[in-house]
């Protein structure tokens, strides 16, 4: 729940547009009763019986995940990984790395 809190400030004082979270199903209720108070929107996917993902923000950073779709990271494109990558607040120049090194390795691959 640390972590969670932590996130959740961080998201309260504009630090993150959108905050990823994973966690176990024991604290799903807590989390969704914080949200909730605070009317702040999020996106549940279940990763198996012990983990659950949420992501948390702005609405507009919610709402682009949910049209990438309720599913399972490894089921991104590349460019939806890289938007989520970007949105997230990961590092921008090695977001680009990474979406160059997996677009090239598919590239070879048909070649």
């Amino acid at each position: 729940m640390k972590v969670f809190n932590h996130l959740l400030y961080e998201y309260e004082k504009g630090i993150r547009d959108l905050v990823l979270h994973t966690f176990r199903p024991s604290i799903l209720d807590y989390i969704i009763g914080k949200l909730e108070n605070r009317n702040i929107k999020y996106l549940i996917s279940k990763v198996n019986d012990k983990k659950y993902n949420i992501f948390f923000g702005s609405d507009a950073c919610v709402e682009i995940v949910r049209h990438i779709g309720n599913k399972p990271l490894y089921q991104y494109t590349n460019e939806e990984d890289f938007i989520l990558g970007i949105m997230l607040g990961y590092n921008r120049h090695d977001q680009c790395v990474r979406y160059l090194r997996t677009a090239n390795s598919i590239k070879q691959l048909h070649t």
